[in-house]
């Protein structure tokens, strides 16, 4: 959904300056490692299926192998395509707690001549607080890799990332690889990735805030490079090539103008032996409101205006039709036939244009399309039908089927065998940010998901996409809260960015869902976490401003209708409910190391333990479920402490080196404690654990092929199926797991 607010792809820089690796030369290179055997662990681990819900930057069809793609996300790594099965397989997974930096992927490059060998160019930010790029390489389509850590960083959840492909094979020469970088110029291998060096005669300059080389395509033995960081007048080169890999030159006659300002993609028709490349203002995705499409004749040397609609136009209603071109793909069956995507188009909705006469003529596939979501009902966004899509720069035509193209949005993968019917190819793609879980004691759903851009979701089966799609009246983009009443488990509240409201209550486990009638006027631009006391009678809303900034929790005893300034309960902090008295919640204050305690259903606070770590605002405090005042504090890297009269002292559990979340689920058979799961880690590795008695000891269950980055937001377990576990992602959706048995 369009929104000027932070989404789950913000700067996560708290996270980031706990766990950002250390910069590590480009000499450093780690050998070919071997998925390890799933199940490892003693767990099987999948996804919850919702399909997609990220953007997806960047699609590439294998030039020399039918049904083989491979597909690239800002912040959820990469994916190869089964033909034949139908789905995506998700191919970086094995990175790990210190390695979160490196599940975006900024490019993707293959080698037609040995179908074998893939390449990743990793790094999600350019940040000084984040860690350096990587580049991982193949020889058999990603089951096992081999990793050369760079000396400089990438950035593909930054501006610019629905770019071209920032990393190519050399035409001439499959030993020798080029990847395009932000700030550093242009990196140049001869030993298939091996190791890197700036390549010698690029005659573009790096800055620290530029994009740099936005795209290399291959055009015959030549290779093109797209410069990010012109100013569009004739006077400042765009677009670069070489012919013999050491000389390279600025292409002469380029297009100029604010339209022309920033190369997007390019692509190569070999038949007519012409390259197009898309345009707009600034490097996208958000931010375009000008762009065009150009082809350069590279015998003669001329260029030409194919665009298919200038920007500028006004809707129907009255709209400026602002916009910039993206997505790029050429059919390598058919001269003069490809494909070309709008983006940033809101007024009128994006589209993708087609032409099969080198642009002389276009036809917008949106008029005729027909689409089918019924495999993903949440892209309908709680209208009655879904949109073309927006964000679509990643688009492709497969090479051995002119009528199958693919597009990507901020949400899914559409594609299409005959241009006019569409559906969702997303299949084992998961993307998405994962913000809180709650797993129900009764009802059909063993989970509900409180998630980054697409709200909240009730989910019947973990093995299909919500049939209900996002909670709506009203609908969310990020949420913020969501809570059970633990005594009243179909009493379930929620909370989150949305243009219609920000609080809602379901009486129905989550199902369907009524808007609160007021709200604090605050939570318009700060909604924060909510809970619910165990009888669901008392509601505590905290506020926090994306920026940080903390504001007054208010309180509500009649579900919404009225609010309640709550002056005693420190700002910021998350509420949690007792889950056996409802006249009990609690509140650490992270900025004190200090727990607060309400008897009076949440009207006031008072102190209890303090000396508790502090300084952090990721510390979290739950409570035990069917007891009263036994409560556990994970506080990273201090370690993990425990409350068994309602947080008037601690004691720090010895078995825990850190922790960074903690849940439970349904107690081992005769254990009469619950199960326990957290993600901790022991002076050597953080991993997923779980405990059957009472902390004493833990098992990892999680394994080296399953680590997913950063995992610090939320575990739980399931209350009615023992060993089953629910763990938040940063961008590989949720992922659960289950005893092999």
């Amino acid at each position: 959904m369009r929104t000027p607010r932070l989404s789950r792809r913000a700067v996560l820089a708290g996270s980031a300056a706990a766990v950002a690796a250390t910069a590590v030369s480009s000499a450093a290179v780690s050998p070919a490692v071997a998925a390890p055997v799933a199940g490892a662990s003693g767990y099987r681990w999948r996804n919850v299926v919702i399909g997609g819900t990220g953007f997806v930057t960047g699609v590439l069809f294998h030039p020399s192998v039918r049904g083989l793609a491979y597909a690239r996300t800002d912040i959820g790594g990469a994916y190869r395509w089964d033909d034949r099965a139908g789905r995506w397989t998700p191919l970086t997974d094995h990175l790990g707690w210190d390695d979160w930096n490196l599940l975006g992927v900024e490019a993707i490059a293959v080698d037609p001549a040995h179908p074998g060998r893939v390449y990743l160019a990793l790094g999600t930010y350019a940040q000084s607080w984040a860690g350096n790029g990587a580049v991982l390489r193949s020889e058999d389509r990603g089951a096992t890799w081999s990793r050369t850590d760079l000396d400089v960083k990438l950035g593909a959840n930054e501006d610019g990332r629905g770019a071209g492909e920032r990393l190519l094979v050399d035409p001439r020469d499959s030993d020798t690889l080029w990847l395009g970088t932000r700030h550093d110029g242009l990196l140049k291998s001869t030993d298939r990735g091996a190791t890197w060096a700036a390549a010698s005669g690029f005659p573009a300059k790096a800055s620290a805030s530029g994009q740099g080389v936005v795209f290399l395509v291959a055009a015959g033995r030549a290779v093109y490079a797209g410069w990010g960081d012109g100013d569009g007048t004739s006077g400042t080169a765009n677009l670069y090539r070489t012919a013999d890999g050491t000389a390279w030159e600025a292409v002469p006659g380029q297009p100029s103008g604010t339209a022309a300002k920033v190369p997007i993609r390019a692509a190569y028709d070999t038949h007519t032996r012409e390259l197009y490349v898309t345009y707009a203002n600034a490097p996208g995705p958000n931010g375009q409101s000008d762009g065009s499409v150009h082809k350069l004749r590279t015998a003669s040397g001329k260029w030409a205006d194919v665009t298919p609609v200038k920007p500028g136009g006004t809707t129907d209603d009255g709209s400026a039709d602002t916009f910039g071109y993206g997505g790029l793909a050429v059919d390598t069956r058919r001269p003069g036939t490809l494909a070309v995507s709008t983006n940033n188009r809101w007024a009128d909705v994006d589209t993708v244009y087609r032409t099969t006469n080198g642009g002389r003529t276009w036809t917008s596939l949106k008029d005729a399309a027909v689409f089918d979501v019924s495999e993903t009902p949440y892209l309908k966004w709680g209208d009655d039908k879904p949109k073309f899509g927006w964000w679509i720069q990643a688009l492709a035509v497969d090479p051995y089927d002119s009528k199958h193209i693919v597009y990507g949005t901020g949400a899914t993968l559409y594609g299409t065998r005959d241009l006019k019917r569409w559906a969702p190819q997303i299949r084992g793609l998961e993307e998405t940010a994962v913000r809180q879980l709650i797993s129900p004691p009764v009802g059909e759903a063993h989970l509900l998901s409180g998630l980054g851009d697409i709200g909240v979701m009730y989910h019947e089966r973990l093995t299909a996409s919500p049939s209900r799609g996002m909670a709506a009246n009203p609908v969310f983009g990020s949420a913020t809260g969501l809570a059970q009443a633990a005594a009243r488990p179909s009493y379930v509240v929620r909370a989150g960015w949305g243009d219609n409201g920000n609080g809602a209550r379901s009486n129905d486990g989550g199902r369907t869902w009524a808007p609160f009638e007021a709200q604090p006027d605050i939570t318009k631009d700060a909604p924060g976490p909510i809970a619910t006391n165990a009888d669901g009678s008392a509601l505590l809303w905290s506020f926090v401003h994306w920026d940080g900034t903390k504001y007054a929790a208010h309180r509500s005893t009649d579900n919404g209708t009225t609010w309640s300034e709550i002056s005693s309960f420190p700002k910021g902090a998350t509420p949690v409910a007792d889950p056996a008295d409802p006249t009990l919640f609690y509140a650490y204050d992270t900025d004190t190391g200090t727990l607060l305690a309400s008897t009076d259903s949440g009207l006031s606070f008072t102190a209890r333990a303090g000396g508790l770590p502090s300084g952090d605002a990721q510390f979290k405090l739950v409570a035990a479920p069917g007891r009263s005042g036994d409560l556990w504090l994970s506080a990273k890297w201090n370690g993990l402490y425990r409350s068994t009269d309602g947080g008037a002292s601690f004691s720090k559990v010895a078995s825990c080196w850190a922790s960074y979340t903690l849940g439970f689920g349904k107690a081992a058979d005769g254990a009469d404690y619950p199960a326990i799961y957290q993600v901790g880690s022991t002076d050597t590795i953080t991993a997923v654990y779980r405990s059957d008695d009472e902390a004493k000891t833990w098992t990892r269950i999680n394994d080296d092929a399953h680590q997913w980055g950063w995992t610090g937001e939320v575990v739980i377990g399931d209350p009615r199926v023992y060993g089953r576990v629910y763990l938040a992602t940063n961008g590989r959706g949720i992922q659960y797991g289950e005893p092999l048995r």
